[in-house]
């Protein structure tokens, strides 16, 4: 199994600097690559629109500066490798590149403003959790200052029944296998009940839930990787989040929504919530398995 391939959305910012820096670290952590995207607004116009010949100088110079100015916070041992691309916005060129360059993860930054070590989705985050087919890597705020030699500590897959469940284990296993971080396998299926449900019930369906998920995930890793199952409690997802112990240098994979397109992303309401209270990254995986593209 090779290592994954990380491809990043750069801009010359403290969420752009977050995800180069969680980027590089993955990649150190998985023996995978990196490639780095600027992407610029398209130079395209419309034939009753006039050519701005400044601006299109601007771009043209923006692209020449960009490989002397790009690297950042890059980890020792990665080689990061820089591209410009054109497009209407900046999810959709994103997208375009890692099609084009085969990556197997999209890693963006929260948005401006938010808390330091918690997410914040802006427009870039928003519009390629619902366009991507690849797993989305959100790297919250802080993240840059955060040491490359600590590595993926943990990953942390949020397992639940529903359809997408053995992709994103899948996916689990093989990050595992990447990086050599053991695997805790948390179930939710207890968490945030419609008043009226018999809970004794539902608690001993999410221990079961638990034991089956962590005999599927033993199968699947190599020997000397570490897995283990916990069942989450609480009145409230965010009940549940807060009350777990979290590591530096861990990870938490979730599925997409079953609403979502096949091979397409969008963010659930479990894992919406989730994400206001995690103080590390989290990747977003469809929840189902593109049949091309970057494979590991």
């Amino acid at each position: 199994m090779t290592g994954s391939a990380y491809i990043v959305g750069y801009t010359a910012t403290d969420a752009g600097a977050d995800a180069v820096a969680l980027a590089s670290r993955l990649a150190r952590a998985s023996g995978g690559s990196l490639d780095l995207v600027l992407v610029l607004p398209s130079i395209e116009r419309s034939v009753i629109t006039p050519p701005d010949s400044g601006y299109e100088r601007y771009l043209r110079g923006q692209a020449d500066a960009w490989p002397d100015e790009a690297p950042g916070p890059v980890a020792t041992g990665v080689e990061a490798r820089t591209h410009v691309r054109y497009a209407e916005s900046f999810a959709e060129g994103l997208g375009a590149a890692a099609a084009e360059l085969g990556a197997s993860h999209i890693v963006v930054g929260a948005a401006n403003g938010g808390l330091r070590g918690r997410h914040r989705l802006g427009t870039v985050a928003s519009e390629l959790l619902h366009s991507a087919d690849v797993p989305v890597v959100l790297a919250p705020e802080g993240s840059r200052e955060v040491d490359a030699s600590v590595g993926v500590t943990r990953i942390t897959a949020a397992v639940g029944n529903r359809a997408g469940a053995d992709v994103l284990l899948e996916e689990t296993v093989a990050l595992a296998a990447d990086t050599g971080a053991p695997v805790r396998l948390l179930s939710l299926v207890t968490v945030d009940l419609p008043k009226g449900v018999d809970t004794g019930a539902i608690r001993l369906a999410g221990a079961a839930h638990a034991d089956d998920v962590l005999a599927k995930a033993s199968a699947g890793l190599p020997d000397g990787i570490a897995v283990e199952a916990t069942v989450g409690s609480g009145e409230s997802i965010e009940d549940a989040v807060t009350g777990l112990e979290w590591l530096p240098g861990e990870l938490v994979l979730v599925g997409s929504s079953r609403l979502a397109q096949p091979r397409r992303l969008f963010l659930g309401s479990t894992a919406a919530k989730m994400l206001h209270e995690l103080p590390i990254p989290m990747i977003v995986v469809p929840r189902t398995r593109a049949q091309e593209g970057a494979q590991r």
